[in-house]
C-alpha cells in the first residue's frame, strides 16, 4: 500500500467510526455501473463541506487493492447489492488530493505540477519496478507504459481537482500547463486504454474552462444539474429526520436552519456539515465560515457590479431571481455579469437553484445570516445598514403595538436607497418590509403569501418552538388606509391557519401613500 497508489482504507475508516455517520455507500453502485463504459469519466462538484472528500475516501477504500475493506462495508447499503464484491479491493487505485499536494509543493518550494506527478511516479515505481525508471517524470506516459507492459488499468480518484483554478487563478502559465496535463491524462484513445474509471470532485465544474474542451468527455454532476447523483449532494430529508430522532434534535428547527437546497427528484437537501455540527454542539447556529472564495464575491458586492448589491438585497427579502447559468465559464476570473456571480454562488453553496423556474434564492436561515452580514458590511454608512441594525428593535415595537414607531422605521426602509426598493408599487413595499423585519429570522419562520383562511397574508411570521413571542400577520396596502388592512385580515380569517397561536397573534396593517410617501400603521392583537 502507498499514500497515493493503492492507499489503505484508514481515512474512510475514521469516517465510519465517527459518532455521526450517514450511509452514502450506494454511490459505489453507480460508479460500478459505469466502469469501462463511455461514461467512466465523472466529475462531481459540490460546495465545500458537502461530503466531497468523504466520498472520495470511500471510493478509494472500496476499490484499492492495497487494503481489505469487506468488513468495513459489511453493514452499509452497498453490501446488500448483488455486485458488491465485483470490484471490492480488486483495482489499482491512484488517489490524489490536489490541494494537499499543492501545499506540500509550496512548502518544499517545488514546481507544483511536477511535484504531483513525481509523488505518484515514485510510488508506481515500487509497484511496477520493471515499467518505471528514474528518468520518468510525465505521469500520463508512465501509466500508458504500465498498461502496455502489464495490461493494468487504473481507477483514478481526484479530490479538489479545481484547486489551481481557485487558489492560483491569476497564474495563467500554471493554469495552461495544468489543462495540458489534464488533457493528456483523461482525453484520447490512449487514456481510454489505461483508465478504468476516473472520478474527480471539487467545487467548480469543468465544461467551459478551455476553448479546446480539455475534458468534454467527462459526465458532470453539479449543483445546477446533479442528475442521478442528487441524493449524494448532501443529507436528504429522511436522513435528517432519522438523525434528529436519534439525537433528540428538533426537526423543524433543523429544517429552518439548514434545508433549502432542492433538485428535480430530491426536493429537500440539507447542508451536511452544519447538520452534524448542530447535533454535535447540541445547538442550532451558523457553522458556515467565510472563505477566500467568498471574499472575492464580497468584493463584487461592495463594488455593486451591475447593481448586484441591490439584487442581493432583493434575495434577502425572500425573492427569487431569474438567472442564465450557461454563460458562466467556471472559473474565478471570467465574471462578466450578475448571472455569472449568482451561478458561482450556487456552486459555492451560498445560493440554491430552482431548475424548473431557473431562479436562485437564499436557501435557509444559516445562509441568510451570512448574506445579512455581507450587506451590513457593504452598506456601513447607508440607511439599509441602519434598517438592518434596527430590525431587532422593530420586532419589539411591533409586539408592543407601537404603530407610530413601526411606521417610522418602515419609512426609512422604503426610501429610495437602491433600485430594488423603488416606490409606488406594492412589490417594492413588500421587499422593504421583509428587509426591515430581517432580524425576525432569529425567532420566526417568515413566509410570503402565506395561505390563511380565505386568502393570502402578505407576510406571516410563525414563531419557532423555542420562541415565546406572538405570531404576526402583516397586510400591505398602497393608497388605501391601514384600517382597511386590519379589516381584511379579520374578514378573511387569516389567523385560522395559525390555530396554535389563536390567543397570541399580532395583526399588522401597513399602508403607503404614493403622493405623500408616508406610511401609516395599525396594530391589533387577535381576539
Amino acid at each position: 500500500m502507498g499514500i497515493y497508489v493503492n492507499p489503505s482504507n484508514f481515512a474512510y475508516k475514521q469516517s465510519i467510526n465517527s459518532p455521526i455517520y450517514v450511509d452514502k455507500s450506494m454511490l459505489i453502485d453507480f460508479t460500478n455501473s459505469i466502469i469501462n463504459t463511455r461514461q467512466k469519466y465523472v466529475c462531481v462538484t459540490r460546495p465545500r463541506r458537502f461530503g466531497k472528500s468523504m466520498a472520495a475516501k470511500m471510493l478509494a477504500a472500496y476499490y484499492s487493492c492495497g487494503c481489505d475493506s469487506k468488513e468495513l462495508f459489511s453493514n452499509l447499503k452497498i453490501a446488500k447489492t448483488s455486485n458488491f464484491e465485483s470490484e471490492l479491493n480488486k483495482n489499482c487505485v491512484i488517489a490524489l488530493d490536489i490541494q494537499r499536494l499543492r501545499s506540500k509543493a509550496i512548502g518544499l518550494n517545488q514546481d507544483k505540477l511536477l511535484y504531483i506527478q513525481k509523488s505518484v511516479i515514485d510510488e508506481l515505481k515500487l509497484v511496477f519496478p520493471d515499467c518505471v525508471d528514474n528518468k520518468d517524470f510525465y505521469l500520463p506516459q508512465v501509466l500508458l507504459n504500465i498498461y502496455s507492459k502489464t495490461g493494468t488499468q487504473f481507477i483514478i480518484i481526484t479530490d479538489e481537482w479545481d484547486c489551481f483554478f481557485r487558489e492560483d487563478k491569476n497564474d495563467t502559465e500554471l493554469i495552461k500547463n495544468y489543462l495540458t496535463f489534464l488533457r493528456a491524462m483523461y482525453k484520447g484513445t490512449e487514456s481510454d486504454l489505461f483508465i478504468k474509471l476516473a472520478y474527480m470532485t471539487g467545487i467548480l465544474p469543468i465544461k467551459q474552462y478551455d476553448v479546446q474542451s480539455a475534458m468534454n468527455n467527462f459526465w458532470e454532476y453539479t449543483m445546477i444539474k446533479p442528475g442521478r447523483l442528487a441524493e449524494f449532494v448532501g443529507f436528504t430529508e429522511n436522513e435528517v429526520k432519522d438523525l434528529c430522532e436519534e439525537y433528540d434534535m428538533d426537526f423543524d428547527e433543523m429544517k429552518r436552519w439548514y434545508d433549502g437546497y432542492s433538485f428535480t427528484k430530491i426536493k429537500s437537501v440539507y447542508a451536511p456539515n452544519s447538520v452534524v455540527k448542530a447535533i454535535d454542539n447540541e445547538e442550532f447556529g451558523s457553522y458556515w465560515t467565510a472563505t477566500g472564495t467568498y471574499e472575492s464575491i464580497k468584493n463584487a458586492i461592495n463594488y455593486n457590479f451591475n447593481g448586484l448589491r441591490d439584487e442581493i438585497i432583493s434575495l434577502l427579502s425572500g425573492k427569487k431571481i431569474g438567472i442564465n447559468p450557461l454563460s458562466f465559464e467556471n472559473d474565478m476570473t471570467s465574471i462578466k455579469n450578475n448571472d455569472d456571480v449568482f451561478t458561482l454562488l450556487v456552486h459555492l453553496g451560498y445560493l440554491a437553484y430552482d431548475s424548473r423556474n431557473k431562479k436562485v434564492y437564499i436557501p435557509n436561515k444559516e445562509i441568510a445570516e451570512e448574506f445579512g452580514t455581507a450587506i451590513r458590511d457593504s452598506y456601513k454608512n447607508s440607511k439599509i445598514s441602519e434598517v438592518l441594525k434596527r430590525s431587532e428593535e422593530l420586532i419589539e415595537e411591533t409586539i408592543n403595538g407601537n404603530a407610530e414607531k413601526v411606521a417610522e422605521t418602515l419609512e426609512i426602509a422604503h426610501e429610495d436607497e437602491t433600485s430594488v426598493l423603488r416606490y409606488n408599487n406594492e412589490e417594492s413595499l413588500a421587499c422593504a418590509i421583509n428587509i426591515a423585519y430581517y432580524y425576525a429570522r432569529s425567532d420566526y419562520l417568515m413566509v410570503r403569501e402565506f395561505p390563511t383562511g380565505k386568502g393570502f397574508a402578505d407576510l406571516t411570521l410563525i414563531p419557532s418552538k423555542f420562541c415565546d413571542k406572538p405570531a404576526m400577520i402583516i397586510e400591505l396596502k398602497v393608497d388605501k388606509d391601514a384600517e382597511t388592512g386590519i379589516k381584511q385580515i379579520k374578514e378573511k380569517r387569516y389567523e385560522g391557519k395559525l390555530k396554535d397561536y389563536l390567543d397570541n397573534i399580532v395583526l399588522v396593517s401597513i399602508n403607503y401613500d404614493k403622493e405623500t410617501k408616508k406610511h401609516s400603521c395599525v396594530i391589533e392583537y387577535s381576539k
